[in-house]
């Protein structure tokens, strides 16, 4: 019998490469002044509130909406393998609550090959977090991503 909350039927991934470096594209996705060039949907700002990069560290992230309401992501770093490997816990409300991202990097000389994985407690959720959009709006943000890096970084 097939087990209804089998993990592959909880996970959402996106997959990409990158032309740069592993070290470029760590850089940009873990630096709060690169973060805040990607994060929120073009036109929108959004505010590190905290950003502690370590394990059992913590990160919150603030978008202010038109209608004076927060949009909220935080969650909690359980793992971090430098230039490899992220993985967190986290919540985008009013959205979306009590998922893991897990994040690998992968160098490919001066490429980059990224996966983007998002684990959902249930099948029923993960399906419920695909409809409402998931690949849409996690692939803008990482167009955003891939145009932060080819601009080149800020200092």
């Amino acid at each position: 019998m097939e087990n209804p909350n089998d993990f592959s039927k909880r996970i959402l991934s996106i997959k990409r490469s990158f032309n740069a470096p592993i070290a470029t594209v760590w850089e940009a996705w873990t630096r709060p002044e690169h973060i805040i060039q990607w994060w929120a949907p073009k036109g929108r700002k959004v505010q590190v509130i905290h950003h502690e990069f370590k394990p059992g560290g913590c990160w919150k992230y603030v978008m202010p909406m038109p209608d004076g309401s927060e949009f909220i992501s935080e969650g909690i770093y359980s793992e971090i393998v430098e230039c490899r490997k992220i993985v967190t816990s986290a919540s985008f409300r009013p959205m979306t609550e009590d998922v893991v991202l897990q994040c690998i990097f992968e160098e490919d000389g001066d490429k980059t090959h990224f996966v983007f994985s998002v684990i959902h407690p249930t099948e029923e959720y993960c399906l419920q977090q695909e409809k409402m959009g998931f690949y849409n709006g996690w692939g803008s943000a990482l167009d955003r991503f891939e145009k932060s890096i080819s601009a080149g970084l800020p200092s």
